[in-house]
């Protein structure tokens, strides 16, 4: 059985890395959550650059990708990500606050695998977050990456 991959969350507000955080723990998953405050952070990490060198080899089971934020934004990462040859197949998806419809077709025509946009209600963000877990950590079946 192979090991269980890392969900992977690229957010750089404390507060809502916080709460996905807690709304993953919340819906039992045994895998681990490591989180990133920036764009680039989320390239060093899957790029396995800079202060992630030395990680573990393999993909997170998911990237939760926020749109706005600093250094890099998340539409750079996903277009930087689809770009690679080894990240491409990475399951995307965007948790964001932006309802701009420039953000949503931009995301979509990068090859997002799904756009969320962040409730403002926490039983709804923490249901949202708790369901995006379960479906690409343990339900979701992804090709293996050597």
């Amino acid at each position: 059985m192979s090991p269980l991959r890392t969900i992977l969350i690229a957010e750089d507000s404390p507060a809502d890395a916080e709460m996905a955080m807690d709304a993953l723990r919340e819906a039992n998953l045994a895998n681990p959550i490591v989180h990133v405050e920036d764009g680039v952070e989320a390239l060093d990490f899957l790029l396995r650059r800079g202060n992630f060198a030395n990680r573990e080899e393999g993909l997170p089971a998911v990237l939760l990708l926020d749109i706005k934020m600093p250094r890099m934004d998340g539409l750079e990462v996903l277009q930087r990500i689809r770009a690679e040859e080894e990240l491409k197949r990475l399951p995307v998806v965007i948790l964001s606050s932006s309802r701009e419809e420039s953000d949503l077709a931009c995301s979509w025509d990068l090859g997002v695998n799904a756009y969320v946009v962040k409730p403002v209600d926490i039983e709804q963000f923490f249901k949202a977050v708790k369901a995006i877990g379960v479906f690409w950590a343990v339900i979701n079946q992804s090709p293996e990456t050597e």
